[in-house]
């Protein structure tokens, strides 16, 4: 009988309106993306630009990564000027590409000025501009000096990213430029010097962190396979425990309020303190105490008695899903295609907002804001200029003019509309990262379901039962699971909004106000929770029976409602062996990891040794932080697979009745469970 082999089909694709909306957003994402890439060069700030307009580190100034600024003075003094003339942040003064940045003071002597010193003798040629050659230059030390071809003074920096430079405090006047930079140089901390060391640690420990990630792979998976047999012992030996611990606080309490029986003090005679001790010393408190131990000892023990067949039920849907699982080993690696999914759309919207973060050419203008000239203001800050091409004899009456970057051109159509376009790109981003969840909670189910719906096992599972669950996701299914992301997605932009209004205006609000904010921030963190509550029960049922998301959305709810108490016991559960489960794994991997990399740990004939890091630590930091990914995503399919056999469980009970026509699918241990079984097998047992 084919309809007892699977219930799992697609009737049709579901959704198809919201399908269309879906494909005509990623369309427009891909063209945004094209738009920006066209108009956008995100090196404007991968690199930093000298006063000629070029980038340092790639170019003509390749192997010169480093900016250096003639007089970094300037760069406090003028600020607030340009700001307000120009609308520009530029430093006004020189700069040029170097390969090193100084490490000692330097300046002209003040001889130089009066003498002919040849320019060659006194300045650093790698540290004037390119174009001025200091062998054959017929300039003199104060016309190089006054036209900015070479620096006046400098002073040891260290090299920073684009303009941001920070200084090694030796003097009161360099203390102050530390003030304006707001950098810490006075302990002179180099975070290139120690991001090299971690890169070294990074060389030398990678294939041990390797070999870390890969046991903390082994063990999940031992884990969770080993649950079949030992899922029974572990939940009662957590449940014996939990009682126990009650049981111990219980005669702890007692034992507290039967010495100090002789004491006469009261609460009542104490009052308040903040002495918390004082009370630990009170015959009342402990009274108190055993009273709460005591009922919520009762209120646990009753409810594992009343509830105790759920909780068989609970142990024996983890058993089948451990089992279920051992069928579909491919599963385990399915939330690597998740990742590598999740990965291609942060890689796209950050590269999407780079690129038009930086869209649009930069404006340079011919400025003299230290001259006095009057002749000046005519042209300052009015005249575009080419930087690569600028000569400042042009402008004779302005000998001290040159050309500075302003600001980028947000004048044309696409220019004034970036921050909407960020604004889409955002959104975008969220619903594909939403659909791409729920495009693996989908496929998850329908492989896990067909496992369930196999009268069977294993002989009636399909053949790939994972790739079969995409195939079909895709190809059915993409309009209602693009429906359930976009629900989530409209409620986490709700929620920015929320969090951004309550930043903005965080100075100007009333204790009211807060309160306000608070209560809408818990409600909408509650419809997120639940949002994403029903949208996974939601998948699992048009995995199972391929209706639309409402549909399926509102038969999934409804279901849970009308079984609502094995919902609870099963969640908690399963919540409580999987918790236990990451800790295991986790603190398991991590010992083992500190005590190797920190060398107490020897493994004869291998060449790592610990005493080669320079910071042992971080390692160990990562293989425990891999070890949790690795755990969690491992962790999360075995979750899934509960959920949705719990699911077809439920159906199974509502459906079937054990007869010939409609005959339980359920596990021979689930039907023992319930006193159920299958008459149709009894039937072909008696005929054979």
């Amino acid at each position: 009988n084919s309809k007892k082999k699977s219930h799992v089909h697609s009737e049709g694709c579901t959704d198809i309106i919201c399908c269309v909306l879906f494909m005509a957003v990623i369309l427009g994402y891909i063209a945004v993306g094209i738009l920006a890439w066209l108009f956008g060069d995100p090196r404007h700030v991968l690199y930093p630009r000298n006063s000629t307009g070029w980038f340092c580190g790639i170019e003509p100034n390749e192997g010169r990564p480093n900016l250096f600024y003639f007089d970094i003075l300037k760069c406090a003094t003028s600020v607030n000027v340009m700001a307000t003339a120009l609308n520009g942040l530029q430093c006004p003064t020189t700069q040029v590409c170097v390969d090193n940045c100084p490490d000692q003071f330097w300046a002209v002597r003040f001889q130089s000025y009066l003498i002919n010193v040849k320019p060659a003798d006194v300045f650093n040629q790698s540290l004037c501009v390119p174009s001025i050659d200091l062998e054959t230059t017929t300039k003199t030390v104060k016309e190089i000096v006054d036209m900015e071809l070479c620096p006046f003074f400098y002073m040891p920096t260290t090299s920073g990213v684009a303009d941001l430079i920070s200084f090694r405090a030796r003097s009161p006047t360099q203390l102050v430029l530390v003030f304006v930079f707001n950098r810490d140089i006075v302990n002179g901390f180099n975070a290139r010097e120690i991001g090299v060391r971690i890169f070294e640690d990074f060389a030398t420990s990678w294939p041990w962190i390797l070999v870390g990630l890969l046991i903390a792979m082994v063990v999940s998976m031992l884990f969770l396979l080993l649950l079949r047999f030992t899922a029974p012992v572990m939940v009662w030996v957590l449940i014996i425990g939990v009682l126990g611990a009650g049981a111990y606080g219980i005669w702890h309490c007692y034992w507290e309020y039967d010495n100090y029986k002789q004491l006469s003090a009261t609460i009542t005679d104490i009052g308040f303190t903040t002495n918390l001790n004082v009370y630990l010393q009170v015959q009342e408190t402990w009274l108190a105490f055993l009273i709460i131990i005591s009922v919520a000892e009762a209120i646990i023990l009753l409810t594992i008695i009343f509830l105790r067949t759920r909780i068989l039920i609970a142990i024996a849907l983890i058993q089948e899903s451990s089992k279920a699982i051992s069928h579909m080993m491919s599963s385990m690696l399915y939330p690597l295609v998740t990742f590598v999914l999740l990965l291609v759309c942060v890689a796209y919207w950050g590269a999407t907002a780079l690129y038009l973060a930086t869209s649009g050419g930069p404006i340079y203008k011919v400025v003299a804001l230290n001259s006095t000239v009057d002749d000046c203001s005519s042209i300052n800050g009015t005249v575009d200029c080419d930087p690569q091409g600028f000569n400042s004899s042009d402008y004779p009456g302005c000998p001290l003019a040159s050309c500075i970057f302003i600001k980028y051109n947000d004048e044309g159509l696409f220019q004034r509309n970036l921050f909407n376009l960020q604004i889409y790109n955002a959104v975008a981003f969220l619903w594909c990262v939403n659909f791409v969840i729920a495009l693996g909670q989908c496929t998850l189910a329908g492989a896990f379901a067909s496992y369930y719906w196999a009268f069977t096992k294993p002989d009636d599972i399909p053949m790939f039962p994972l790739s079969a669950s995409f195939i079909r996701s895709l190809r059915y299914h993409v309009g209602s699971l693009a429906f359930g992301a976009l629900i989530l997605t409209l409620v986490q932009i709700a929620r920015m909004i929320l969090e951004y209004i309550d930043h903005k205006t965080r100075a100007a609000q009333n204790p009211c106000a807060r309160f306000i904010l608070c209560c809408m921030k818990c409600c909408l963190w509650c419809l997120e929770k639940f949002i994403k509550f029903l949208n996974r029960n939601a998948y699992i049922m048009i995995a199972i029976y391929g209706k639309n998301f409402c549909v399926s959305a509102k038969n999934a709810f409804l279901l849970l409602m009308r079984n609502v108490v094995r919902v609870v016991v099963l969640d908690k559960v399963t919540d409580l062996l999987l918790f236990f489960g990451k800790l295991l794994v986790v603190a398991g991997v991590g010992i083992l990891s500190f005590f190797f990399f920190s060398g107490r740990i020897l493994l004869p004939g291998h060449t790592f040794r610990s005493e080669t890091l320079n910071y042992y630590w971080m390692p160990i930091i990562t293989v425990v932080f891999g070890s949790y990914l690795i755990a969690h995503g491992f962790f999360s399919v075995y979750n899934m697979c509960v959920d949705t056999l719990f699911l077809c469980f439920l159906e199974d009970l509502e459906r079937n009745d054990g007869s010939l026509q409609k005959p339980y699918f359920m596990s021979k241990n689930l039907m023992k469970i319930l006193n159920k079984s299958n008459k149709a097998q009894k039937k072909v047992k008696g005929e054979d």
